[in-house]
């Protein structure tokens, strides 16, 4: 095809198409571009009366090219598109108008080579490519060539410290042997003897030594494996010392058997000894922590010490003294922390009575109290009696490694030590089950850095890391390994790789990615590195939606959606080089600020943060709060300095100190998944960026296994209802949306929507039919943890016009209404809102490991209750205000609908219909009852599928089925009084115990919401924990019945109450209640 066709616009996406004829304005303007949704084929796209129509270009068997026009017209086949472009500029060939002014494209900003950085190092020439033919010379002048190009390098080499003899064996390599391997791959044998001839002379002595000892070694390591009785039989013949054999496999074997004889040795020395107390393959020690319990106002010193290994818990009046008592890890019942008091810690324990007994410590700080739960938390994990695990933490850092090769000691990265939100010494050797890692510049090759990277993990964790891939696009790179236990439960292992360098044809700037199925939780992993230079952030912006397009992960049959909607659990990592916008002759003030430690103003100017805001980039990603200083532009050697200056012909090139590395997530509503730490290290210096860390505690699924009878008929189903998308599009089609889930044998579609006018640029599609989805296995526990991809589609060109997803966890047993925003290719193109309902199968869902621990709201009640009432002590309990999991759930009684999740939904609104902690019981002999066994605490929990706290039988009939809830602050969530107040209304559902698993004071995601006070930092959910901007619009009046909400009162600020006031907040008191 030619390339100076001006209407042909290649693969733009399709809101810029249309973007452009919007522009054009005239009726009659076209362009064609390539197909979304079906390779090979194009899409027409014509402006007629401000809308745009888009008819399908499909190739037949034969490559000719038809135009999927009106019915009726005579199909016609083009051998070329010029040709078929030409045929319809002629009138009534099925079109709505026929073509008649070509939108031409516009320039393209191309990427300009990096003057402050190294030449792309391109890849090795491709001998094999070179064509012989009689009589032509050319190959030989390129093994000449060759053959000088080395020998004027070796000239340069210092090989004093080389014997004369090995000088003279390379040198002959160079002058003949090189052209003669080179002979061979054209010929099509890639083994190059010459080069293995050469090694075999260099490594001579070294493969006589190796054959030597390998027999021994071999011989040594077996006495440990040997099972047989003496005197039954000899072990196999060891090793024969084969001279034949390639040395690197002898080494690699050399090194395996080191390494296993090395941890074989250890065990068996430990056994015979008893090393620490027994503790023969602990890999993390018993640690110790000193720690305050008041008592009646008394301030008693105590030390907790924590043994993994044996699973216990140690409580001890002094740290030397003997151990008053234990508690077995099944007897440790959950850890609730202290939201207003970050170093207190309260331990819920069961007696050898059966009496649940709170007992409350007060740590030396916050690291040491994070430390202690992170510990206690591997210690459940160790012991649990779950066959598969349900929650796993995830390593992932980020490092420019600026072509210089890293230190001998890189551990400081892989323990999270540095600025930041770091980890406490004391969970130094927890090894996590997945490491990631991306690097840019990097200018080892892949085995001597994963070489690196596994020693350094195993100095640490004592444990040989199995690799489970790697991807190179020239100096980027992405390696995952994971712990040898997940070895089996990793499948599905794909990588790919984009570039975005000069001409989008360069690898020198792009992204490597690999996504994975861990049991049942699918992961995605991007390393990008984009183009730099303080000026260009809208290129950086197009690199990213390149990178959306085209890198090609995951499930191949979730093909019309992105990566941000292919994985429950996607990580962004890499050198992003977004930086901060100040003009130059601010670089000292910055670094002022740098050492001042006052990193928000500079924040403020963040160009990823401002992108973020203007949702022109990593729409609903997350990222955990900056502590830590710039990781961009040091000194090389030290980091003491910015290097902000470069002295170029054409003047001074100014590097401003920026946060060019990060690390972002993105994840499917309703999961859990927690940032534990995010920093960056200080005594790696070998590049100008610092290596970033961060690392979470994510949930996974495993494979589920059904307790209904296999021979019953699934009872379960989802439906869909009263859906409304809204798309921000000028195209005049038809739309259906298409559901995608794993809990589904196939993909579902809808009939055809009924479009709406258009009005402000949106076309609103109702889809009234209702919609029934039959999952795959209906038990609640299964369900729960599933989601739904939804894609409104077109009918003419079966491209998609936005994908959402839902979570079924925020339906259950009742209707609930849903918000979702849609995206294609990054952009925000809609919302899609209707009503969901789920049914299933009876059944209780298990409890997760990771609802082990809590977060508590204080409250003024406990700080006044008198030491003596038990049960007064125990009015205070965990309120899950911020958990991640089940986030942003208000509720509505009877048949009035619930409002479910939605990217879109604030975290203010999220949380307003939560009890008042104070509300919790009516009595203390409740109270009493509430305490009486784990059960019953369990149950005093809020459902978290509701966010509301269960009401006792008492209270309700007490109070006349008046609502009992505080007024929400939020008229576009708010729950209806007549619905509450409705004498038919149903009993809550059963709850279950769930529970939040972090202490994370995160502050408001970047984006279009209010500013927080600057002395208080509330804990705020993340978009995939139900938290986003509030700009979403209200729920339809016709879905909350009864008068309005009444405006006279100023609802509660809820945010402004995260920390207790000095004297409690009392609600109105009703008449039928006595007040306190």
């Amino acid at each position: 095809m030619p390339n100076y066709l001006p209407w042909h616009h290649g693969n733009i996406i399709r809101s810029k198409a249309e973007g452009l004829l919007s522009k054009a304005g005239r009726d009659g303007g076209f362009l064609i571009r390539d197909s979304e949704s079906i390779q090979g084929a194009y899409a027409l796209c014509v402006l007629y009366q401000n809308c745009v129509y888009t008819y399908r270009i499909l190739p037949n068997e034969d490559k000719k090219l038809s135009v999927q026009a009106s019915e009726g017209v005579p199909i016609r086949f083009f051998s070329m598109l010029p040709e078929l472009v030409e045929a319809y500029y002629s009138p009534n060939m099925g079109l709505v108008t026929h073509l008649q002014f070509p939108v031409q494209k516009e320039e393209e900003l191309d990427d300009e080579p990096d003057p402050e950085s190294h030449p792309p190092q391109l890849p090795p020439r491709n001998f094999g490519a070179i064509e012989v033919k009689d009589g032509d010379t050319k190959p030989e002048a390129a093994c000449l060539s060759l053959s000088d190009t080395y020998l004027q390098r070796m000239q340069h080499v210092d090989m004093s410290s080389v014997p004369d003899e090995h000088q003279k064996a390379i040198q002959e390599y160079f002058m003949t042997s090189i052209s003669l391997d080179s002979e061979q791959v054209q010929s099509g044998n890639s083994n190059l003897p010459g080069l293995k001839k050469l090694t075999m002379a260099l490594c001579k002595n070294l493969n006589s030594e190796i054959s030597r000892s390998l027999p021994a070694l071999d011989a040594f390591s077996k006495v440990f494996d040997q099972q047989l009785s003496p005197g039954i039989g000899l072990i196999h013949k060891p090793i024969s010392a084969d001279s034949g054999q390639c040395i690197s496999l002898k080494l690699e074997r050399l090194t395996k058997l080191l390494y296993s004889i090395e941890d074989k040795t250890r065990s068996a020395v430990f056994e015979s000894i008893g090393y620490d107390g027994g503790h023969r393959k602990s890999l993390i020690p018993p640690v110790m922590f000193e720690v305050r319990s008041e008592s009646l106002g008394i301030s008693t010193k105590m030390s907790l010490k924590v043994d993994i290994e044996y699973g216990k818990l140690f409580i001890k009046k002094s740290k030397d003294g003997p151990e008053d008592k234990y508690f077995v890890h099944n007897k440790i019942l959950q850890l609730v922390k202290s939201q207003k008091v970050h170093v207190k810690l309260v331990i819920v324990v069961e007696t050898e009575k059966e009496k649940i007994v709170r007992k409350e410590f007060v740590f030396e700080d916050t690291k040491k109290r994070e430390g202690f739960c992170q510990l206690l938390q591997q210690m459940k994990n160790k012991h649990s009696e779950k066959p598969e695990p349900d929650m796993i933490t995830v390593f992932v850092g980020t490092w420019n490694m600026g072509h210089a090769g890293p230190l001998h000691n890189i551990k400081s990265w892989f323990q999270c030590k540095g600025q930041g939100k770091t980890q406490d010494d004391t969970a130094d050797h927890i090894p996590h089950d997945i490491y990631v890692i991306g690097t840019q510049e990097d200018p080892l090759g892949e085995k001597e850095w994963v070489d690196t990277v596994k020693s350094a993990l195993r100095n640490i964790t004592n444990i040989s890391f199995k690799q489970v891939a790697i991807h190179t696009l020239w100096n980027i790179r992405i390696v995952v390994l994971a712990r040898p236990e997940h070895e089996n439960r990793i499948s599905h292992v794909f990588s790919n790789s984009v570039k975005t360098g000069i001409a989008n044809t360069l690898g020198n700037k792009g992204a490597v990615g690999v996504s994975f199925m861990f049991n049942g939780t699918s992961f995605g992993f991007v390393n990008s590195h984009l183009t730099s230079g303080s000026e260009k952030k809208h290129r950086r912006n197009q690199n990213y939606i390149s990178i959306l397009r085209f890198l090609n992960l995951g499930d191949k049959k979730l093909n019309p959606f992105d990566i941000t909607h292919r994985f429950t659990h996607l990580f962004w990592l890499g050198d992003l080089n977004y930086r901060v916008e100040f003009a130059p002759t601010e670089a000292e003030n910055i670094v002022t600020k740098i050492k001042q430690q006052q990193y928000q103003e500079l924040l403020n100017k963040d160009q990823l943060n401002i992108e973020r805001n203007e949702e022109k980039v990593f729409l609903h990603f997350d990222e955990e709060e900056i502590t830590f200083a710039p990781t961009y532009r040091f000194e090389r050697d030290r980091r003491d300095k910015y290097a902000y200056t470069k002295a170029k012909a054409t003047g001074t090139k100014y590097n401003l100190p920026s946060w060019c590395d990060r690390v972002l997530r993105k994840s499917y509503p309703l999961v859990h998944v927690v940032c534990q730490s995010y920093g960056c290290t200080t005594d790696i210096m070998t590049s100008d960026h610092s290596p970033v860390f961060a690392t979470f505690e994510v949930g996974v699924s495993s494979q589920f296994v059904s307790k209904q009878d296999p021979n019953s008929t699934s009872q379960g189903g989802i439906q869909f209802m009263n859906c409304v998308a809204s798309l921000f599009t000028k195209s005049k089609t038809k739309f259906f949306i298409e559901y995608y889930s794993s809990c589904l044998e196939k993909a579902v579609k809808t009939s055809e929507g009924e479009n709406a006018e258009p009005a402000d640029g949106a076309i609103k599609v109702r889809f009234g039919h209702q919609v029934e989805l039959i999952p795959i296995i209906s038990d609640p526990e299964y369900l729960l943890d599933q989601h739904i991809l939804m894609c409104v589609k077109s009918t003419d060109s079966d491209e998609s016009y936005g994908e959402g997803c839902v979570a079924l966890r925020a339906a259950q047993d009742c209707y609930t209404e849903f918000q979702v925003t849609l995206t294609h290719h990054g952009e925000k193109t809609g919302t899609l809102t209707g009503v969901i309902q789920l049914r299933t199968s009876e059944g209780k869902p298990t409890e997760k490991l990771y609802d082990f621990i809590k977060i508590e709201k204080d409250d003024a009640v406990t700080s006044k209750c008198r030491a003596g009432d038990p049960s007064r002590f125990a009015v205070t309990q965990p309120l899950d205000f911020t958990n991640p999991n089940y986030m942003g759930v208000p509720y509505k009684t009877g048949n009035v609908a619930k409002s479910g999740w939605s990217y879109s939904m604030s975290p203010k609104g999220a949380v307003q219909t939560m009890k008042d902690p104070s509300k919790r019981t009516s009595s203390g002999k409740q109270q009493k009852e509430n305490l009486g066994s784990h059960e019953t605490l369990s149950e005093m929990f809020d459902n978290p599928l509701y966010g509301l706290m269960e009401k006792s039988k008492s209270r309700l009939k007490d109070q006349d089925g008046q609502k009992d809830l505080p007024t929400p602050p939020d008229a576009c969530l708010a729950v209806s009084k007549a619905a509450d107040c409705d004498p038919d209304r149903p009993p809550l559902p059963t709850p279950r115990s769930r529970s939040y698993t972090c202490s994370e004071t995160k502050p408001q995601h970047p984006g279009p919401i209010a500013p927080l006070p600057s002395q208080k930092k509330p804990v705020v959910p993340s978009r995939s924990e139900g938290g986003a901007a509030n700009n979403r619009p209200p729920v339809p009046f016709k879905t909350r019945p009864g008068p309005p909400e009444p405006q006279a009162l100023k609802p509660r600020e809820y945010r402004e109450s995260l920390e207790v006031p000095n004297k409690p907040l009392r609600q109105p008191v009703r008449p039928s209640q006595q007040q306190p």
